[in-house]
C-alpha cells in the first residue's frame, strides 16, 4: 500500500527532538547570562546607596562640621535576598539617610578624620561566600577594592 503524502500532517519524534535538543543548548546559554545581568542590576543598588550616603554626609558636615561614622547596618544580609531597610535605625537617620524598600547590601561609614570618611557597602550577591565591597569617600568617586568578585 502507498499513503497519501500530501494527506499527512504532524511532526515526526526525530523532529520533535531536535526542537527539545535547541530549546535545551539555548536555554544553557541564556539563563547564565540572565542571571549574571540580573547580579549586575543589584550592584546599582550599592552605587546609588553609598552616592546618597555622601550628599547625606556632606549636609551632616555642613552643619556640624564633622563627618559622622555610622556601624555596618543591616546586620546580616541573606545571601541573594534582600532584607528590609528599617528607618528608625538611628545611626543612619542621624545623617538623613534612608533608602527605600528592601536592600541587598549592608552600609558602613567610617569616619577617619573629622574632615574625611570612608563608606562601604558590602553584599554576598552570588553566593560563594565572599563579599563583595564598594567604597566612597568624600575625595573620590565609588571604587570597588574587591576586583573581580562584584558585578
Amino acid at each position: 500500500m502507498l499513503r497519501n503524502l500530501k494527506n499527512q500532517k504532524g511532526f515526526t519524534l526525530i523532529e520533535l527532538m531536535i526542537v527539545v535538543a535547541i530549546i535545551g543548548i539555548l536555554a544553557a546559554i541564556a539563563i547564565p547570562n540572565f542571571m549574571t545581568f540580573r547580579l549586575k542590576a543589584k550592584t546599582s543598588e550599592a552605587k546609588s546607596n553609598l552616592g546618597s550616603i555622601r550628599t547625606c554626609q556632606e549636609a551632616y558636615r555642613a552643619e556640624k562640621d564633622l563627618y559622622y561614622g555610622v556601624t555596618r547596618y543591616p546586620l546580616a544580609v541573606a545571601i541573594v535576598t534582600s532584607t528590609p531597610w528599617v528607618t528608625a535605625n538611628t545611626e543612619f537617620s542621624a545623617i538623613g539617610f534612608a533608602p527605600s524598600g528592601k536592600v541587598y547590601y549592608n552600609y558602613l561609614v567610617d569616619t577617619i578624620t573629622d574632615t574625611s570618611f570612608l563608606a562601604h557597602a558590602y553584599a554576598d550577591l552570588d553566593g560563594d561566600g565572599v563579599e563583595a565591597e564598594y567604597r566612597i569617600t568624600q575625595a573620590s568617586d565609588i571604587a570597588n577594592p574587591t576586583g573581580g568578585s562584584v558585578y
